[in-house]
């Protein structure tokens, strides 16, 4: 999903390790290393995500989730808009070029 800043200005396709970082990691305080540690991920795995170099799975999302008391379908969903947000832009051409069924 393509995100705008408070100027209506697109910001573009936020990774859900974005999120993890910004919202979650840094105004409580924990470490990569922390986390990692507490829900039974590799250091490495979690940087990764951070990163936007690695996806949220599910396993990774339940482990998230049970953590931080949200839900697993919270990072699915968060991974999933990313994802099609980068599909849809990578496959714009060939989107707008099919028409609509009318039937």
């Amino acid at each position: 999903m393509l995100y705008k800043n408070i100027d209506n200005e697109k910001i573009g396709n936020i990774h859900p390790g974005e999120i993890l970082q910004n919202e979650f990691l840094l105004p409580l305080n924990i470490t990569v290393y922390r986390l990692a540690k507490e829900t039974n991920m590799s250091q490495t795995r979690v940087s990764e995500i951070i990163k936007g170099e690695r996806a949220v799975t599910c396993n990774t999302a339940l482990k998230l989730a049970k953590y931080f008391n949200t839900s697993p379908d919270f990072w699915i969903g968060l991974q999933n808009d990313y994802d099609m947000e980068e599909e849809s832009q990578k496959i714009k051409d060939e989107l707008e070029r099919i028409k609509p069924c009318l039937v």
